[in-house]
């Protein structure tokens, strides 16, 4: 049966027939408004496409499955289970989880595939799936739009085979691989902030198992979200760190997303470290033990990747990509490198650190680790001894999802067409107009402007970032934004300079 687009709620068809909105199939995973977008029926439908997308990718047909704590979620994934079963997949349910802990259950379960029912840091009334086949990776845009022609046209096909799983200890291996038998040789208390998201299941005690002093912060479980959503690339969760590590004295803060696949830092002076600069004082850490490594930025990070003389000096590859957990972590894999790094705090850490999967819990650990190999060192020492450069935050002005990819194209050409004519931006002259995920423009001294469609919500992303001065990075902004005012579609920013 083909799914409707819409359909009214408290009416027969509504709790019979399903219903989804082809919108939510996004590039590296899928988000809708419950029960606006879908219905429960159009949840077992995406189900069972799914699994039949298994079988005709010849996937063996075994899948790891797991939930965030929002309220709905467990009916959200009981329905997904439904339709995996449906076409004849044996559901391996490891319960209430972090992202994380999905993917790592891929690998101690030995699943074939994973599904998680998560709608990370969307506010509440949002949920949705990240899935994968072949682990570390997640679904890309290929994978994304074969499940959605599969599903919206009807073309799930039922089996006979399936079966339920309840697989008891995932948490708990999960959090033993990111512990090990590793122990602080330094005391450091840390302002752990979990929003009260599905992260306060596990943070806390991964902190305690290392010998990390806890500094609790919105840690009770609560999928209400009292205080704001957990997301370490706001503004909002960023000032209540940084709060907070002035309050209590604690030597830097740590924060993770809704579905504990992000992590964000905060110094002990109360500074809001930008996720691509702390994934440059990682690489400086990890390039001194593995030198001549290949690190992975998308294209919202930091120039510093490819310009810090440390990394340099240490045989550093720095190779910018495609912002999106999918791309990063598939990249990372093609390109055998040690990590990749986003702005928006999602980190992918490969053999020997990590797994490939983007991981919160374990960016915490090896942060703590890193600053066990620095007992002489702060947070902000670190931060410090980074060049300086001044950086916009990720700024998404409104542009709707049907009409966001379209506006990007002519944007993109608009900012090229400036670089072809020999035109200037800010008073300097392009250097370049990288396009490989929307335009990142180039000045001649290495400052930069970025104008991308976002992936999971409807809004475009703008960052500037300057090597010489804040108002060179103003003046990168307006002229962004002068381009992006050139077209109607587009609204107010979330967030600005």
């Amino acid at each position: 049966m083909k799914p409707k687009q819409s359909s009214t709620p408290n009416t027969w068809s509504f709790l019979r027939d399903p219903m989804i909105t082809p919108t939510g199939f996004r590039e590296y995973d899928a988000r809708w408004k419950y029960p606006d977008e879908i219905n429960l029926p159009g949840i077992t439908a995406l189900g069972l496409g799914l699994g039949t997308q298994m079988y005709a990718r010849g996937i063996e047909p075994v899948i790891a499955v797991g939930n965030d704590y929002r309220d709905y979620s467990l009916s959200i994934k009981n329905a997904l289970m439904l339709g995996l079963m449906q076409a004849g997949i044996h559901v391996k349910d490891i319960g209430p989880a972090v992202s994380p802990m999905a993917y790592f259950s891929q690998f101690h379960l030995n699943a074939p595939a994973v599904a998680m029912v998560t709608a990370s840091h969307n506010p509440n009334g949002w949920t949705g799936v990240k899935m994968g086949f072949e682990r570390p990776l997640t679904h890309g845009p290929d994978e994304m739009n074969e499940l959605r022609s599969i599903v919206l046209e009807g073309r799930g096909v039922a089996r006979a085979g399936g079966s339920y799983e309840f697989v008891e200890g995932v948490r708990e291996a999960y959090i033993e691989d990111l512990v090990g038998d590793f122990k602080m040789s330094r005391k450091l208390r840390v302002v752990c902030a979990t929003g009260n998201g599905t992260a306060a299941a596990f943070a806390p005690e991964v902190f305690e198992r290392i010998g990390v002093e806890v500094v609790p912060s919105h840690n009770e479980l609560d999928y209400t979200f009292p205080h704001y959503n957990p997301n370490p690339e706001a503004m909002e969760m960023l000032h209540d760190m940084s709060a907070s590590v002035k309050d209590s004295g604690a030597d830097f803060a740590l924060g993770f997303d809704g579905d504990g696949d992000r992590c964000g830092v905060v110094d002990d002076e109360g500074e809001e470290i930008f996720a691509d600069k702390v994934g440059v004082i990682m690489a400086r850490d990890l390039s001194k033990i593995y030198p001549n490594s290949i690190f992975v930025a998308d294209v919202k990070s930091t120039g510093l990747f490819a310009s810090d003389p440390e990394l340099l000096a240490n045989g550093v590859t720095a190779d910018y990509w495609k912002t999106g957990h999918s791309h990063m972590k598939r990249r990372v894999k093609e390109l055998g490198a040690l990590a990749g790094f986003e702005k928006s705090g999602h980190y992918f850490l490969a053999e020997p650190v990590g797994r490939g999967y983007d991981c919160g819990l374990r960016v915490a650990v090896e942060i703590c680790k890193l600053m066990d190999r620095n007992p002489d060192m702060k947070m902000s020492d670190l931060r410090k001894a980074l060049p300086q450069t001044w950086a916009t935050p990720t700024m998404s002005p409104y542009c709707a999802d049907l009409e966001k990819y379209d506006v990007l194209e002519r944007l993109v050409s608009k900012l090229v067409a400036k670089h072809d004519a020999g035109e200037t931006f800010a008073g300097r002259a392009i250097k370049e107009v990288v396009t490989v995920n929307g335009a990142r423009v180039i000045l001649d001294n290495g400052s930069w402007g970025l104008v991308r469609a976002s992936s999971n919500t409807p809004n475009l992303v703008v960052v500037c970032e300057s090597s010489e001065s804040e108002a060179e990075m103003r003046a990168i902004f307006a002229d962004i934004d002068r381009v992006v005012r050139t077209e109607p579609a587009v609204g107010d920013y979330d967030q600005t300079i």
